[in-house]
């Protein structure tokens, strides 16, 4: 069965390849990863959950990477503090940011988990909290190992504008994942 799915979806525009592994999952390679930023950000905001339907999962403190809701909250105020240092450093973001240019392995790590999305929008799957830890860790990491802004002398490039983009789509991301587990998105740490 995974290697009629496998030969239909291989049909499919946009998919560059699909690997069947011997246990039957399948390994899907797009032809532009970034395009989910793209999708994300197009697609309309979820709905919030009525208030006081669900309780925080991480306590607020202790404000180390040791607490996972740090990480979560941090990331979220992090990509906010990204999009601005950007702006001021002259880096042109916005829908002409090119997502083929996300093609580094760091790069790569936040989109695999960003793909991960609409399944979870489709089905409130209850797992949110240790899906928004594991897209905080990925993005963390982006931005240290991969600016996302020009460094010293360095000129802005599409590069740093695309990876502007996806984090307004992980910020986008996190900010719903907060809302949905009953926690309001910080404006600052």
């Amino acid at each position: 069965m995974a290697e009629r799915l496998a030969a239909r979806l291989r049909a499919v525009p946009g998919i560059r390849r699909v690997d069947v592994r011997p246990n039957g999952f399948l390994v899907i390679g797009v032809a532009t990863p970034g395009e989910i930023v793209e999708d994300v950000l197009a697609a309309p905001v979820a709905v919030p959950p009525p208030p006081g339907a669900s309780a925080a999962p991480w306590p607020d403190f202790p404000r180390t990477w040791d607490n996972p809701g740090f990480a979560v909250r941090y990331a979220y105020v992090r990509a906010g503090a990204v999009r601005r240092w950007a702006c001021d450093l002259g880096v042109r973001t916005g829908a002409a940011a090119r997502p083929e240019l996300l093609d580094g392995p760091f790069d790569r790590a936040v989109l695999r988990v960003l793909a991960e999305l609409p399944s979870r929008r489709e089905s409130r799957d209850p797992g949110w909290a240790a899906y928004l830890e594991r897209l905080a860790e990925a993005y963390h990491t982006a931005v240290e190992r991969a600016a996302p802004i020009p460094r010293g002398d360095e000129p802005p490039s599409e590069l740093h504008a695309a990876r502007v983009r996806m984090g307004e789509a992980v910020r986008r991301v996190l900010g719903e994942g907060l809302v949905e587990l009953g926690v309001a998105p910080p404006g600052k740490i």
